[in-house]
């Protein structure tokens, strides 16, 4: 039911609705629209603009239509985990995620010198998609220190692949402008079209799952679109 294009539309406060919407499924058919509204902590005005992006006329309709997506998909999960994979899969199952993905690859094919950039977990998959690049074919470096110097034979024959989940950890916006100020292209690969990273990047591929902190603030969102994204490139580049 919800499309990659779709999702794409949504604003951070309509994001706010879908990422309630799939954590609590079972429920939403019983909700009013200021039930909902309250508990994802926006106005009915933004619920309603949801329901008109994913091509309903209001909550009634919007109630109706994902009761019966429930109901011609498989069981309902128990597991929060699960539902955001499948939401995720089925959301990209479509010719425009495809050609997102072959666009991207277009673009790294093209670059002479190219660079995967992430701190933390997404720093070590930054490792991951430099050794995956070089695995198929496309000779690929990787940063997983924020504070690593941007200097060298950088030009507009590089490009920096940053991977980041919120798109607005200073230190790889901090790294995504020295790399553009250089002439490089930017691709992102983060949750949403709407974050700082993305505004910053040639081109961005986002995968719309929940961003999930601990009470310490440790990110334990899930990296598998990411490692999809990754993967579905370089078998493109090895092509």
């Amino acid at each position: 039911m919800f499309t990659h294009h779709d999702l794409a539309s949504l604003n951070d406060l309509e994001m706010q609705v879908y990422h309630d919407i799939i954590k609590h499924p079972e429920s939403v058919s019983y909700m009013t629209i200021r039930e909902l509204a309250e508990r994802a902590g926006v106005s009915t005005t933004t619920v309603l603009r949801f329901c008109r992006k994913m091509q309903c006329d209001g909550w009634s309709e919007f109630r109706i239509r994902f009761r019966l997506a429930q109901q011609q998909a498989q069981p309902a999960q128990t597991n929060v985990g699960v539902s955001e994979m499948l939401s995720f899969f089925k959301s990209i199952n479509n010719d425009e995620f495809s050609e997102l993905i072959s666009l991207a690859a277009e673009r790294i094919n093209r670059a002479e010198q190219l660079f995967f950039i992430g701190a933390g977990t997404s720093g070590s998959l930054a490792k991951y998609g430099a050794r995956f690049f070089s695995n198929v074919g496309k000779f690929s470096h990787y940063i997983d220190d924020p504070y690593y110097p941007v200097s060298g034979n950088v030009d507009e024959n590089t490009l920096a692949i940053l991977l980041s989940v919120s798109g607005e950890t200073p230190e790889i916006l901090r790294l995504a402008s020295q790399f553009s100020l250089r002439g490089c292209q930017i691709v992102a690969i983060t949750h949403s079209e709407s974050s700082s990273l993305a505004k910053m990047s040639d081109f961005t591929l986002a995968y719309h799952v929940p961003l999930i902190r601990l009470s310490d603030n440790s990110d334990i969102t899930t990296q598998v679109p990411v490692m999809y994204i990754l993967e579905a490139i370089g078998r493109l580049l090895n092509k």
